[in-house]
């Protein structure tokens, strides 16, 4: 069982790193501090910096270059992703709760277009050709077309870690009604048609 005063001070440390990089400005490619110059600006233990840095490495946010030194990289979901799903989908339950939330996730966000009465999405036409990303194209823009980006970075991480389930390929002939019913605002039967998806 995990220490809880253990576990304070190591987010107490990630949270520090992640201020001093804000602060600081730090980009993609930016050298950042080592493990002594970070313990002794943070005021904190080398080894919890070191598990910290670790973690953080974990998720591909940052790179070790032998001889070099530590640096910022561009962050990309597919490396938590990978990384967390080696856990998380292990079980079946877990499998059909995510493939439950997905559905949740894009059901909203056609009852939210349908509320807004959003017209004319003139990226829908790029769609006309089913192709094998489809289902991903057409939600990635129809969260875009909401503004919520927090939103659609939810929907994407659900999605990525279901493609990495191997579960059946939906039916690109409903998508193509969806993109066909939304293209002429007709949003409960393109609602209708989403839920066929999922059955």
């Amino acid at each position: 069982m995990s220490n809880p005063s253990k576990m304070k001070v190591y987010q107490e440390v990630l949270n520090k790193i992640r201020h001093f990089i804000q602060e600081r400005e730090l980009e993609d490619g930016d050298r950042i501090p080592s493990e002594r110059e970070l313990s002794e600006q943070l005021n904190a233990s080398r080894a919890s910096v070191r598990e910290a840095l670790r973690a953080i490495e974990l998720l591909g946010l940052i790179e070790t270059r032998h001889g070099e030194g530590t640096f910022l990289r561009t962050y990309k979901p597919f490396h938590s992703v990978e990384l967390l799903s080696t856990f998380v989908l292990t079980e079946a339950q877990t499998k059909n709760e995510l493939n439950e939330v997905q559905f949740m996730l894009e059901k909203l966000c056609l009852q939210e277009l349908k509320r807004l009465n959003v017209r004319g999405i003139e990226e829908l036409k790029s769609l006309d050709d089913a192709s094998e990303q489809i289902h991903n194209e057409l939600f990635i823009l129809l969260f875009n077309q909401l503004g919520n980006q927090l939103l659609l970075k939810i929907w994407h991480l659900v999605a990525s870690f279901q493609q990495l389930t191997e579960q059946e390929q939906l039916d690109t002939s409903d998508l193509q009604s969806i993109i066909d019913q939304i293209k002429r605002q007709e949003y409960d039967q393109a609602i209708d048609t989403h839920s066929r998806l999922y059955t």
